[in-house]
């Protein structure tokens, strides 16, 4: 069955300047309050992965329901500390002195993803301060990657990220104070408890060995049908064992379902089939859509041949492989035609490019009221910027 664009978002389209990112601010307070419940109801501590979501203009609203930021390197930890203002952890596959240095004037934890880089580091940790804490990340041999197979799972065979239980004994454990794994991605509330519960099962002389458990990203806990009372009900017994915190950062699961990405079609051309092209490009604009791969979701359409018209979508580069998919709709697309693809938040923005000159999308709010307010318009000199 397609699905109707939401009411106050078809009111803004027509004036809407394209291509944009359009983040829908009455979903996003929607996912905020799931946050806002799971913490509450789990006694746990809930992280924005900058990762995959950074819009500093909607931080002061996740302010009010999140307990701060998770980076995967210096400039997505200053980001956490100048415009969110709450704690910030860090973790990296590696680090240098020189970057490590700069980590701790900003960031409030640290991940370390080896046994040779904690014990190279800690001193640094140490030196820095009582209040900053020391982390190691283990492979715990469990995943629920549903995106992406080995592109995604972090316990694929050969993996880098962590320490397998086998290395963990050595370890100077009165020196470490969380105990970190991520090894899901857009998991339900399976994934989520089946995580916590092989965590438990597992490696519980480790976990009372340190004051936090930190269960990364990759649950869903926006998604529709992903059972919220299952994961605090695991969170709470979890703490109930082990008297220890509990952390999750989820990044993509804060932002599930908030926000689109709005492009007009150029042209429609004919080779075997129809191809329209749009202003926006799989290979700038949505880079999962070909490295998972995967069709992203578009209101008003359907998968090819279900509805009575099927038409290729691609990007405005010299790409071949520029195809954001093919899907069918009630009638001809023509150019000029506005198409919204839904959850377009997560990991998009965040890794777009301007490959062939092409300008980076707007950054929009889409306000309850249908009023649209354009945050950020990229020019020429956002491009020639990242050439040097």
């Amino acid at each position: 069955m397609r699905e109707a664009l939401p009411a106050h978002l078809a009111s803004a389209l027509p004036a809407m300047s394209t291509p944009a990112y359009v983040v829908d601010m009455a979903a996003l307070k929607r996912n905020m309050a799931i946050a806002k419940r799971i913490r509450a109801q789990a006694g746990c501590r809930v992280l924005l992965a900058t990762k995959s979501f950074a819009l500093p203009v909607v931080f002061p609203l996740m302010r009010e329901f999140l307990d701060g930021t998770t980076a995967s390197g210096l400039f997505e930890a200053r980001l956490g500390r100048e415009e969110f203002g709450a704690e910030v952890h860090v973790y990296s596959p590696a680090y240098t002195e020189a970057t490590l240095a700069e980590l701790l004037k900003v960031s409030d934890h640290i991940y370390f993803n080896s046994a040779a880089q904690l014990r190279r580091f800690l001193p640094m940790v140490r030196a820095a301060g009582e209040h900053k804490k020391a982390g190691i990340r283990i492979n715990p041999g469990y995943s629920k990657a549903t995106l992406g197979g080995d592109l995604y799972d972090p316990c694929s065979p050969r993996s880098r990220f962590g320490v397998t239980e086998r290395d963990l004994e050595g370890l100077p454990w009165d020196d470490i104070d969380i105990l970190h794994c991520h090894s899901l991605c857009e998991a339900l509330h399976d994934g989520s408890t089946g995580l916590i519960s092989h965590v438990a099962n597992e490696f519980a002389p480790y976990i009372r060995r340190v004051k936090a458990v930190n269960f990364g990203g990759g649950h869903f806990v926006c998604k529709q049908g992903y059972d919220v009372e299952a994961l605090t009900r695991a969170i709470r017994e979890f703490r109930a064992a082990f008297g220890v915190e509990v952390i999750l950062e989820p990044g993509s699961g804060l932002v599930v379902d908030a926000g689109y990405l709005v492009t007009t079609v150029l042209d429609v051309v004919h080779n075997e089939a129809d191809i329209a092209v749009c202003d926006a490009s799989a290979a700038c604009h949505m880079p999962d859509v070909l490295e998972v791969p995967y069709t992203p979701p578009l209101f008003g359409a359907q998968g090819p041949g279900v509805l009575s018209y099927t038409c290729i979508l691609a990007g405005n580069t010299c790409m071949t492989g520029d195809v954001i998919g093919e899907y069918s709709f009630a009638g001809p697309i023509k150019p000029g035609d506005r198409l919204v693809f839904k959850d377009m938040l997560q990991y998009s923005f965040v890794k777009n490019n301007t490959f062939n000159g092409t300008p980076l999308p707007d950054l929009a709010l889409l306000h309850e009221d249908g009023r649209v307010e354009v945050v950020h318009r990229f020019g020429y000199k956002d491009f020639r910027g990242r050439l040097g």
